[in-house]
């Protein structure tokens, strides 16, 4: 397989990965603006699915990780083919050529040579084009062999250049990686749960009607709790599908009052070790964040 397929496959596969909630909360956004046509019970049945829909995003943050990177198919994949010059324009145009009356002759011959010189300006392009593929093709496969020979400045190469990290991201966490070793990168992760997670419940009332009320104190820890655990075990997902490393190790931060000062500042909440071998064995469509996140090595305090 050439260095592109395999790139395209693995572009593809990630895209199959979208979750259906992901594909739901779009729709809901189109049906959102067109909430004015709506009824009242409608725009009240909409308002309700999309905060379960948000919910729903928040709690499943685990269950997805990018396609797994073939480092070693990279590293030997085949460049692309060289252009070959053709003349399939030309020869069309002979093939008209050779049908037309006398008196159309000369226009004909005009025609061929149109003809020639579409097609060497296809040939040229082609030319041009597989210079640059050759560049890109040399540069991926030097640095699937920097991957492999466990190159540190590669692996963060890799997590910059192949961010599979946003849609953490986009639900409110920010993220840095320290690569160590080959073997061990360790990740500090800054969870906005606050901003992320919803203040509010939202319920449908057996009239039909949106009932808000504030998110009781419990339930909002046990969210924060789960999410913060979700982030964590799909950031060491999202590593080992992408590099070849052993052990993640995650250090979770929130913005929290800090009780000498009463200040809103950022402290540590939670640490985990997670070695791969551990992580394969998980689950991940039916595990407890929380749960899961008790059997590995770990420290902290929610």
């Amino acid at each position: 397989m050439g260095w592109k397929a395999e790139i395209r496959a693995i572009e593809a596969a990630e895209r199959r990965q979208q979750r259906e909630a992901q594909r739901r909360q779009r729709e809901l956004e189109r049906r959102s603006k067109e909430q004015a046509k709506l009824s009242v019970q409608e725009q009240a049945h909409l308002e309700v699915e999309t905060y379960e829909i948000q919910l729903e995003l928040l709690l499943s943050v685990h269950k997805e990780h990018g396609e797994t990177w073939d480092w070693a198919a990279l590293a030997v994949a085949l460049p692309p083919p060289c252009p070959q010059r053709n003349s399939y324009h030309e020869r069309r145009a002979r093939q008209r050529l050779a049908v037309l009356p006398a008196h159309q002759r000369k226009a004909g011959e005009t025609a061929i040579e149109q003809a020639r010189r579409q097609d060497e300006r296809i040939f040229e392009e082609a030319t041009e084009s597989y210079s640059s593929e050759v560049v890109e093709w040399e540069k991926m496969k030097n640095f699937a062999r920097r991957i492999l020979a466990g190159e540190p400045k590669a692996y963060s190469d890799a997590l910059v250049e192949f961010s599979p990290f946003a849609e953490i991201s986009n639900l409110g966490s920010s993220i840095h990686f320290t690569v160590h070793t080959s073997k061990l990168i360790e990740c500090l992760l800054k969870v906005n749960g606050r901003q992320a997670i919803p203040s509010e419940v939202k319920t449908l009332t057996a009239s039909g009607k949106v009932s808000v009320k504030p998110m009781p104190k419990g339930r909002f820890h046990e969210i924060y709790q789960d999410y913060l655990c979700g982030c964590v075990l799909r950031v060491a997902r999202e590593v080992f599908a992408l590099l070849p490393v052993e052990t993640v190790l995650i250090t979770a931060s929130a913005d929290l009052v800090d009780p000498r000062t009463g200040q809103i500042v950022e402290l540590p909440v939670s640490s985990v070790a997670m070695p791969r071998a551990v992580v394969a064995r998980l689950d991940f469509e039916r595990l407890d964040p929380s749960d899961a996140i008790e059997g590995f090595v770990h420290c902290g305090d929610f």
